[in-house]
């Protein structure tokens, strides 16, 4: 088995982070420094993590949580600021999730959390295909270029971004729909059309909304929610 992949079965870190902290020299594989590239027996071999040891989970139950995170909270499980991060609102899961995704420390809404590695991978892989719903209140009156603008090819840091629908629901608010998620890609693209946004809201990934979860609180994903994230549609 590839090192990151026993990574993402253990539910420590996904593929990519673990990949990361690998290319860091921060993983040992029976005492020595793992390489990228390396494979495992996870009946065999030791491996540690920052100097702790990881152990396969494979018969324990994994936990997909959907939370409404309220703005103000940071979207890790440690914050060396020493500001609220999404643990402390997720401490009650009873065990370790770990967010899928992003959400700035200024936005609120969906935030999807796991202790499933390949899980969280699939799901921030570049070829998933379901849309990351947002409501976007900005501090004036949109006009019809503006609009234009947030719909037009746009780049990034160089990066070409992916074509984002907008939809206006209201003369300060927009819905906007991303089958990506660049960093703070929403606010950097009404910053580029001259646009500040006052309020910003993850209110859907795909079909699932966060209905009447409270600001704040989570609960667990259901079966089908589960299979609809992963498969791209509805089980029957």
């Amino acid at each position: 088995m590839r090192l990151q992949k026993f990574f993402s079965d253990c539910g420590v870190l996904s593929r990519r982070a673990a990949e990361a902290e690998i290319a860091a020299g921060k993983v040992k594989v029976n005492g020595a420094v793992a390489q990228i590239g390396d494979s495992i027996n996870p009946e065999v071999d030791i491996v540690e993590y920052k100097g702790k040891r990881i152990l396969p989970r494979a018969s324990e139950k994994r936990h997909y949580i959907m939370l409404n995170k309220p703005r103000g909270y940071v979207t890790t499980m440690q914050d060396e600021k020493g500001r609220p991060t999404v643990a402390n609102l997720t401490a009650g899961v009873g065990t370790r999730v770990y967010p899928v995704g992003r959400l700035d420390m200024d936005s609120e809404g969906l935030l999807l959390l796991t202790d499933d590695g390949e899980f969280a991978n699939q799901l921030t892989h570049p070829r998933h295909e379901i849309p990351k719903i947002y409501h976007v209140t900005l501090s004036k009156v949109l006009t019809k270029d503006e609009i234009a603008a947030l719909r037009a090819p746009m780049e990034l840091d160089g990066y070409r971004l992916q074509p984002v629908t907008v939809k206006k629901l209201a003369p300060d608010t927009i819905q906007m729909n991303l089958y990506e998620g660049r960093n703070r890609q929403i606010r950097r693209m009404c910053e580029a059309a001259g646009l500040k946004v006052i309020r910003l809201q993850r209110i859907a990934i795909g079909d699932l909304g966060l209905g009447d979860l409270p600001l704040g609180r989570w609960r667990e994903l259901t079966p089908d929610e589960i299979h609809y994230l992963t498969n791209g549609k509805k089980k029957g």
